[in-house]
């Protein structure tokens, strides 16, 4: 631990499992209090809660549904009554979906637009009037939006907005010292990627020079390094973090 985030205050969405939950875990490291939303798994949730108040953190756990009006404000609330202030937000839940052009129905398309880009828009708008100045915002994108594939056009699509929406953020925010950048992982090795076929991940894995796909941590150093103070002259850019994979 090096502290670099000791008084620090960080909300995080999808924090419960997954990308999320490593992401807590490595801000809470380095010292920042830390509200770990969740929609679901409460259990989970409180798992991560207490392995970060063991360690000697500070963490919250709230449950809020982010693709519904007024989840942001809550979550700010909570950080805010708790933690005295939100310096950090990192949005990182998201949902994906494969399917051909042909099948997409309505409510696949509100249930992706709604939780990748509805939830941001209500996240950031929370940001941009109760986040401190010189704070750290991070969206989590994909390389997907970089390199769109047959069967992910809603995913691909939503994702692309994350990056357009994280790109206007930072030169509205820019004035206050608030850097806003965004991150667009490869395949990563969580639940998410569950019911894809073993061929697809092997795809992917035999694409990356490093041969395989990734894992949680291995975006936690660059999520955090955005969110500390020497990325102060690094805003409004997408980065990939996906091993190399063209897939």
């Amino acid at each position: 631990m090096t502290n670099r985030l000791s008084n620090k205050v960080a909300v995080i969405t999808g924090a419960a499992r997954g990308i999320g939950r490593a992401i807590a875990q490595a801000l809470a490291e380095e010292g920042a209090a830390v509200v770990v939303n969740y929609r679901a798994s409460e259990s989970a949730a409180e798992g991560v809660v207490r392995g970060i108040t063991a360690s000697g953190g500070r963490a919250l756990a709230v449950r809020a549904d982010i693709g519904a009006a007024g989840a942001a404000q809550t979550l700010f609330a909570a950080a805010e009554t708790n933690f005295g202030r939100v310096d950090i937000l990192v949005c990182n839940a998201g949902v994906a979906a494969v399917m051909p052009l042909a099948d997409i129905a309505d409510a696949d398309y509100e249930r992706v637009f709604g939780v990748n880009v509805r939830s941001l828009v209500y996240l950031l708008r929370a940001a941009a009037g109760s986040l401190n100045d010189h704070g750290r915002i991070v969206t989590l994108s994909s390389t997907i939006a970089a390199y769109p594939r047959s069967g992910a056009a809603l995913y691909a699509a939503s994702k692309a907005a994350v990056r357009a929406l994280t790109e206007v953020a930072a030169l509205e925010l820019g004035a206050r010292g608030i850097t806003v950048n965004s991150v667009l992982p490869g395949l990563i090795d969580t639940d998410m990627i569950a019911g894809l076929p073993a061929a697809h991940r092997e795809a992917v894995a035999e694409s990356s020079p490093f041969g395989r796909i990734g894992v949680p941590d291995d975006l936690t150093g660059l999520v955090t390094f955005l969110c500390c103070e020497e990325s102060r002259w690094i805003t409004g850019q997408s980065i990939l973090a996906n091993g190399g994979a063209r897939r």
